[in-house]
């Protein structure tokens, strides 16, 4: 038995087996072979066992995520199948009598760079499809484990370095039991996604990949963030009962499901959810969620090979509007950048992403891509109660140049006779420390402010999140991040605007009870957690928390605000 701490990103237990998700090494030498026909057919059988593979992906994709997330996999068997592609790698092995790994590479290496080069957005975007589907190929070639998540059908845990969106988005929650990483914080995508699958995920261990073996016995303990590799029967049995304990704890707090969420004091804030996907509605829904407070559309860009249309993602959008009836829906413009990128789109790499070219700042030039957004959002818009929000917002003139391109979208829309509803609220992400310090210049024009804590702290604190050597500057209960955000629903409040918070932050037992002293309007969260916030804000008075306002403004450490909110909330 051994152990390992970590960052409790989902809480929950989860006791499994151990599935190495980790790129294989796919290196390979140059030899020659006399027998041609035998090594095409060694190739031909890679070829077929990656067409099996992707036939299956592509049916549980359709299954568990929809139609549009299984589209990545049709463009991935088409490449499988063109005989433009397969027959020079026949042909190279006949002519050169080369094995058919380096056949497969070189071919594949020539079409990449061909359709790379070409002007043709949508032929450019073929490369990542060959490329892609080169990796599996090779890996049957060489008889090494392709990891896929998608193809997992039993009950296992996933231990990975990190896990990227398009790997969560991959995740079938049946048999993923849970998941722990090398890397990774609360508020890295990994975990987010986690939390919206309901599955537990402890994250930063730092050593997982290097201390777990393939199949070997491992229990995840998304409460506590630890995890323990070759448990004793005593363990087992120990977790198997506080699995037990929790599923029962989330029977109490369903209980809860249909009431308001009203404070000790019988003040009402709302309590929305953040999703990815339209299929995560059925959780906001089953966990008592007001509204969806950020719905984070990047997850529509990832996992394809190719730019969702705006059919695709009008469908998208409207099914969401549809599920959630009347309930406020936020949904944020195109996020890309950071640590979410799009193959495809072939951006330059940077040196700072988290910084650089990303968000409001890539749609704002690439203006085809935000108007083909904002057309489904507003088509959509008549299904339901639609608001909308541009993220990565640091300057009055980006909001108004984008405000501007919304509006122009919806006077075409209006020419053509598509109707759009005219109680659209526009809104901002609050994530950068410019706009907070300014939120009253902004406060008078926009409709409303999320606050986006995952970005303002790490911007605020000069802390990249994703670095687990300074995630001790990640201080959610800082002082300075206190004053911003109180600057910000100060500025709201003055202006009869409403503020609400997207931030992980929201859903944090500490930050609940100084949120609503400031006098949050909206909380959005993990769905998972909307229940426990419920509970938790039933026995808060905001009357006696905004008392202690200038008191915790005027500390200096988030240990003393820390400190003090839990001597007076009795945490």
């Amino acid at each position: 038995m051994s152990s390992l701490s970590g960052i409790a990103a989902s809480s929950g237990i989860a006791i499994a087996k151990v599935y190495k998700l980790a790129a294989p090494d796919l290196s390979f030498e140059k030899t020659t072979v006399e027998d041609t026909d035998t090594e095409i057919e060694r190739l031909n059988q890679a070829l077929a066992i990656s067409k099996q593979e992707l036939e299956k992906i592509k049916e549980n994709a359709k299954r568990t995520l929809g139609d549009e997330h299984a589209e990545i996999f049709s463009a991935h068997l088409l490449v499988l199948s063109d005989p433009e592609m397969i027959n020079p790698i026949q042909d190279k092995i006949k002519s050169e009598k080369v094995n058919a790994e380096v056949a497969l590479d070189e071919t594949a290496t020539m079409f990449i760079n061909m359709f790379k080069a070409m002007d043709n957005e949508y032929m450019r975007e073929r490369a990542a499809d060959i490329q892609d589907v080169t990796k599996r190929v090779m890996s049957h070639l060489l008889k090494v484990t392709f990891p896929d998540p998608a193809l997992i059908d039993e009950e296992v845990v996933i231990v990975a370095e990190d896990l990227t969106p398009s790997d969560t988005a991959q995740l079938n929650k049946q048999f993923v039991k849970g998941f722990t990483t090398n890397i990774g914080g609360r508020t890295s995508h990994s975990a987010i996604m986690a939390r919206s699958l309901e599955i537990p995920a402890v994250v930063g261990t730092k050593t997982i990949t290097s201390d777990a073996s393939k199949d070997q016995l491992i229990i995840v303990d998304g409460i506590e963030g630890k995890v323990i590799l070759d448990p004793t029967d005593e363990e087992v049995a120990a977790y198997k009962q506080k699995q037990a304990d929790f599923e029962l704890q989330k029977k109490e707090w369903a209980k809860l499901k249909d009431e308001p969420t009203l404070s000790s004091d019988q003040v009402h804030v709302e309590l929305a959810a953040n999703i990815g996907t339209p299929e995560d509605v059925v959780g906001v829904l089953e966990n008592g969620g007001e509204g969806v407070g950020l719905y984070r559309t990047e997850f529509l860009y990832m996992g394809k090979s190719e730019l969702p249309t705006e059919d695709e993602q009008f469908d998208a959008y409207k099914s969401v509007l549809e599920q959630m009836g009347d309930k406020p829906v936020v949904v944020r413009t195109l996020d890309i950048g950071g640590d979410k990128e799009l193959n495809y789109l072939d951006l330059p790499k940077e040196m700072n992403p988290f910084l650089g070219f990303r968000a409001i700042r890539l749609c704002l030039e690439r203006t085809d891509i935000f108007r083909t957004q904002l057309r489904a959002l507003l088509r959509a818009s008549v299904y339901g109660n639609l608001k909308i929000m541009f993220p990565m917002i640091a300057t009055l003139s980006e909001f108004r140049e984008a405000k501007a391109i919304l509006l122009d979208e919806k006077a075409n829309l209006t020419k053509e006779g598509v109707k759009v509803s005219d109680s659209i609220e526009i809104g901002i992400m609050v994530e950068i420390p410019s706009t907070a310090v300014i939120a009253k210049q902004f406060a008078k024009e926009v409709d409303f402010f999320s606050i986006g804590t995952n970005d303002l702290i790490q911007y605020t604190m000069a802390a990249d999140r994703m670095n687990e050597r300074v995630s001790y500057l990640y201080q959610p209960y800082h002082p300075a991040i206190l004053n911003l955000v109180n600057n910000v629903i100060e500025a709201a409040h003055a202006e009869g605007k409403w503020a609400g918070m997207c931030g992980e932050m929201a859903g944090d037992s500490i930050a609940i009870p100084i949120l609503l002293g400031l006098g949050l309007d909206e909380f959005s969260m993990s769905a998972t957690s909307i229940l426990p916030a419920r509970t938790q804000i039933r026995d808060l008075s905001k009357k006696e928390l905004a008392s202690y306002k200038d008191q915790l403004l005027a500390m200096g450490t988030a240990e003393e605000v820390e400190a003090f909110v839990k001597e007076k909330t009795n945490q």
